[in-house]
């Protein structure tokens, strides 16, 4: 840390200034703290316990599970906290690791989903091959390059900032510190910053999305040539879950960054959306569309059930 900051905190203003309301969304948003808690564990737990779900499919689901854990974990607690305190402030050495943590987690997801896209698309297109093409140390590449590329670009991303003097204000009209909202705070000149943090997000964003668009195009292709209707809804409800979760993810990112800056506490509604609900709802989604994972979870309490009597 090379800066010359006139301040050593910044003030996160949070989702509202109301002490009533204030209470209520504690309450609110430490049940969904706990439901994603409880939700994504058990994911792991399941996916980790029984052999049926030794796929790739689910080696990536349990991977999503990870990240859900990772992404809420980075931004919930600190919310929470700032909801019953009267002193909502952050040190500026904190915002920056949660900005880096939500930048790594966050493009780390958008990668996974585009792999987990192209897994489907090997699984419709090439069903007798899927095992081959698919095979453990692919996916772990896989999931390792997703890391991998999400962590050095955070890393140059906030080495940048780690470098800017913050004397313009202190107030974030945020819930929790993302690069974006920091750049308005410094007295320096944010250009190369702000230039670098768009190519990052071109890539993270656009570029998956591109991605996970050319994979659903060759799925829907791959589907339409089946000549059975049984047939192809059985392969459709294999990709239903992954573009549920799609849809969720990247619609409200895509709508909390393209949206114009209005001042209001709207704003948060899509932020909140895709860094507070979307981790509580994956596991949901997988859960309740998913036979599989239905199946695993039953035959695991009945299992539980047996062992108590």
């Amino acid at each position: 840390m090379g800066n010359h900051s006139m301040f050593s905190e910044f003030i996160l203003l949070g989702l509202s200034s109301n002490l009533q309301s204030q209470v209520i969304l504690f309450v609110l948003f430490l049940v969904i703290y706990l439901l994603t808690l409880m939700g994504n564990l058990i994911m792991l737990l399941v996916i980790r316990l029984d052999p049926h779900l030794h796929t790739p499919m689910y080696f990536f689901l349990g991977q999503l599970s990870f990240l859900d854990l990772c992404h809420s974990s980075v931004t919930v607690p600190k919310m929470l906290e700032n909801l019953l305190s009267e002193r909502k402030t952050i040190f500026v050495e904190s915002c920056l690791a949660q900005a880096f943590f939500v930048f790594t987690t966050g493009g780390t997801e958008t990668c996974l989903l585009a792999v987990m896209a192209y897994d489907r698309y090997v699984a419709i297109s090439s069903p007798l091959l899927y095992g081959q093409v698919m095979s453990s140390q692919l996916c772990v590449r896989l999931v390792w390059g997703c890391w991998g590329l999400a962590f050095v670009d955070a890393l140059i991303n906030i080495l940048l900032a780690a470098n800017l003097d913050f004397c313009e204000d202190q107030t974030i009209p945020h819930f929790s510190c993302e690069l974006s909202s920091l750049f308005p705070l410094s007295c320096c000149d944010t250009s190369v910053n702000f230039t670098l943090l768009l190519c990052s997000s071109v890539w993270h964003f656009f570029g998956t999305f591109v991605l996970i668009v050319s994979s659903y195009t060759r799925i829907v292709s791959t589907i339409m040539s089946i000549s059975s209707t049984s047939g192809r809804s059985k392969a459709f409800s294999t990709c239903s879950s992954h573009l549920t979760t799609v849809i969720l993810f990247y619609g409200s990112g895509f709508l909390s960054y393209l949206l114009p800056n209005s001042g209001t506490p709207l704003e948060m509604i899509f932020p909140l959306q895709y860094s507070v609900v979307t981790p509580m709802l994956n596991p949901l989604i997988y859960s309740l569309q998913n036979k599989d994972v239905k199946a695993a979870i039953r035959r695991m309490f009945r299992k539980y059930m047996n062992s108590r009597t």
